[in-house]
């Protein structure tokens, strides 16, 4: 029965059974061979049972066999201890163990999960010289990590790797053979990663625990033994193995010219020199186009496939879809959730979690709920995508709906799932949605993820509290370009405009590039402050200096710069002389900032610009509406009116939100409808006597209506943003910061009327509108009175 199970180890099922065959053996025989422990070991790797087989392993004499090696590294690898799968291979090597078909896999995959590209390239040179580059999973291997290492080198080679230096991260043995146990000369495993506990302690020869010193001594013979046998065994040079897949190396310095290294042409020689290729391998090389933005090669190789007659699964398709979303086809989408429901992959949770990403991209996001809906079963990446769905169209109450679904059926947010979810609360403001979610991701220690983190600033930047997100930006350990703009950004919407400044020179003087959006962030400050002669600067050296062309973001913040400044023309010669044709929301920063300076002519003309760009857009009917009625020239507004209903266009009214003791309550322009309502005209009554007393005059210019001075006054009293902050006096303990959000801009007669109401009240209250955060505070608000 023995010798049957030995002869055929794939009987055995399960770690159990693996660890009972063990204690079967060493029962029954007084010692166990090399070969006995080798096919043990090769069971234990099988099922990833690590501290076992680190234990076995260092029962074998010296030198231990090919077999027990291949089973140690691929234990390694799948635990992701990618640096000691790597440092045993060099260790098999130094013992004069030549490796086999088995071993490479796991080697190359290391490799890729290291993302060091010179040494992934020096073991595939030593592939080629041990004959094993037609080995099938060999070669599926070196496809897959040539993908991954796309994204490393192919914008600009930022990143450089040096194999070579893999030496010093491998402390040297004491003893090459003898008693010495495995920890000592494989660099050791901290218990830790064994699932034990115990500081820096590692296991030894006979599983008692052994403290190496930081201070391993270096055996200089061995050192120099390693050296040699890695550049000369492994570190092809310009005119060996390499040349054979792909002729990667130029005639000098190539590890360190990556602009001149192209991944993904080595992965289509790999696989053109395959003499036998499977599914798998024609998947790695379609996925690994389609990660890396190469839609057009995918596509081809799918219809090569498929002349071939291989049959697609669950996979092929999965790495297609996302094409489809990024080309926004959802006619070709449909084709391949038609071809998955005749195949019966309709049920796959890769192949679902594919569709609703895919749909909810195309804007069709009845259509991701439907795919979702229909899974029978529901994992972690089928929840991220239907969140991220909703979020990305805008569905943000729908997204955290699934999010507090998906708490609710027992499933883990993933990490991913955290950036998905958090613009849903900047958007809808509910900073006490974003606290509880902040709670919950420090709880799972995701806090240190910089995206994550960067997310957290966001959410507390455009929620208003500008201090917290900048308390989350400063425990950053590492910022990115992602984390710094959005900071930039945070301060620039609640206008500190010279804080946004200060940290986008020091974001410079750190050595990260500003990227597209950095600058959008940059040229927003310098908008909500009047800074042209800094805007300039910035816009024009994102060109000459980072080689970023302006798009319809930086320049419709410089027209709505020149806009708020008066420079009107200025402003229109800009947009008209524009590289881009200028879209209708381009047009309207200046429509606005002719709306604030009167001027009518102008207004016309920009109206022109957008009813030809977007006819259907409503805000530029708006907006010359109001231009028309604050010029008492109400026929022309009548006309206009008529014109919206005609279109099926109705203006949505002026409405605020403010949220109390976990619930919302919105208010219009006149409401009277809330519970509340006697309560707060009271207050708002009592706040106008002593404003009045403190110098407030009602700007009655902001009232667009045809009506008498005094309903004028009337209309400005029962403003939506007026009525939630008297709720929010009434409602909330004294002191307590008011948070309110409105949908349109503040007017300028409320903006003045709030900044007498925090003086009075001796309250910090803070109001987003449709473009910034005004945060009013003793009499002042933080935007300097423009906006």
């Amino acid at each position: 029965m023995l010798k049957t199970v030995l002869r055929n180890p794939g009987t055995v099922k399960s770690k159990s059974q693996a660890k009972q065959l063990h204690a079967h053996i060493l029962r029954t025989r007084a010692g166990l061979s090399p070969s006995l422990i080798s096919t043990v070991l090769s069971l234990y790797s099988n099922f990833y049972i690590l501290r076992d087989s680190l234990l076995l392993f260092d029962t074998l004499e010296c030198p231990p066999p090919v077999l027990a090696w291949k089973s140690i590294i691929r234990c390694y690898t799948s635990h992701g201890l990618f640096h000691k799968s790597v440092a045993s291979f060099v260790q098999m090597r130094a013992f004069g163990k030549y490796p086999d078909h088995n071993v490479f896999p796991s080697v190359v995959k290391s490799c890729a999960m290291l993302m060091d590209l010179r040494l992934g390239e020096s073991v595939h040179g030593y592939i080629i010289r041990c004959g094993l580059d037609s080995d099938l999973y060999t070669c599926n291997a070196l496809m897959n990590m040539y993908s991954k290492f796309q994204n490393v080198v192919g914008h600009g080679g930022q990143r450089r790797f040096d194999a070579p230096h893999m030496l010093d991260e491998i402390p040297q043995r004491k003893r090459v053979c003898g008693s010495g146990s495995f920890a000592e000369w494989s660099g050791g495993v901290k218990c830790e990663e064994l699932g034990s506990e115990g500081g820096r302690d590692y296991f030894g020869g006979n599983g008692k625990r052994e403290v190496i010193t930081d201070e391993i001594e270096c055996n200089d013979d061995f050192n120099n033994k390693m050296r040699k046998e890695i550049e000369s065994r492994f570190m092809a040079n310009q005119h060996g193995e390499l040349s054979r897949i792909g002729d990667v190396l130029p005639q000098k310095s190539a590890y360190w010219e990556a602009s001149r290294v192209v991944p993904m042409d080595s992965v289509r020689k790999v696989f053109d020199m395959m003499p036998k290729r499977d599914v798998v391998s024609w998947n790695t090389v379609i996925a690994g186009n389609a990660q890396n933005g190469m839609y057009k090669e995918a596509l081809s190789m799918l219809r090569e496939m498929g002349n071939l007659n291989l049959k697609t699964d669950s996979f092929t398709l999965s790495s297609v879809l996302p094409i489809f979303a990024e080309y926004v086809d959802v006619i070709k989408g449909k084709e391949i959730h038609g071809y998955a429901i005749r195949s019966g992959f309709d049920s796959d949770v890769f192949i679902g979690s594919s569709l609703i990403d895919m749909y909810a991209k195309c804007n069709r996001m009845e259509d991701s709920r439907r795919v979702f809906d229909l899974l029978p079963r529901h994992d972690a990446i089928s929840w991220n995508s239907i969140i991220a769905g909703c979020v990305q169209n805008g569905m943000f109450d729908e997204g955290l709906r699934f999010f507090r679904l998906m708490l609710n059926a027992k499933i883990k947010p993933m990490q991913v799932t955290f950036s998905s979810i958090m613009p849903a609360c900047a958007h809808l403001t509910t900073l006490r949605v974003g606290k509880q979610l902040h709670g919950y991701i420090v709880r799972r220690r995701f806090d240190d993820n910089v995206y994550i983190a960067s997310s957290l600033v966001d959410m507390y930047a455009k929620c208003g509290n500008i201090r917290t997100a900048r308390w989350v930006f400063d425990r950053i350990e590492s910022h990115d370009m992602v984390s710094w703009t959005a900071i930039i950004m945070g301060y620039a919407l609640n206008g500190y405009a010279h804080d946004a400044i200060s940290l986008f020179e020091q974001m410079e003087l750190e050595g990260t590039e500003p990227g597209y959006v950095s600058f959008v962030a940059i040229l927003t400050a310098c908008s909500h402050a009047g800074l042209i002669d800094k805007a300039w600067e910035y816009f024009n050296f994102m060109t000459k200096k980072y080689g970023i062309a302006p798009g319809l973001e930086h320049y419709a913040a410089v027209a709505d710069l020149l806009g708020r400044a008066g420079r009107l023309e200025e402003a229109y010669d800009l947009i008209s002389n524009m590289h881009i044709e200028p879209t209708g929301s381009v047009w309207l920063t200046l429509l606005a900032g002719c709306r604030v300076h009167k001027n009518i002519e102008l207004a016309e003309k920009v109206s022109q610009k957008i009813f030809m760009a977007d006819p259907e857009h409503m805000a530029p009917y708006v907006l010359l509406s109001n231009i028309y009625a604050g010029a008492g020239r109400w026929k022309e507004v009548a006309k206009l009116r008529i014109s919206m209903r005609d279109r099926g266009m109705r203006k949505k009214p002026a409405c605020s939100w403010i949220e109390v003791k976990n619930k919302v309550h919105a208010f219009v322009a006149g409401d009277k409808s809330h519970p509340s309502y006697d309560r707060i005209n009271e207050a708002l009554t009592v706040l106008l006597e002593k404003m009045e007393r403190e110098g407030y005059v009602a700007d009655t210019n902001e009232v667009l209506h045809d009506v008498d001075e005094e309903q004028k006054e009337t209309l400005l009293f029962s403003h939506s943003e007026r009525l939630a902050i008297a709720f929010g006096i009434i409602s909330t303990p004294a002191g307590t910061t008011i948070r309110i959000t409105k949908n349109i801009r503040v007017c300028v007669d409320c903006h003045t009327a709030i900044k007498f109401m925090s003086k009075i009240v001796e309250r910090e209250i803070i109001v987003r509108d449709n473009s910034r955060f005004h945060h009013f505070s003793g009499g002042q608000c933080s935007c300097g009175d423009y906006w």
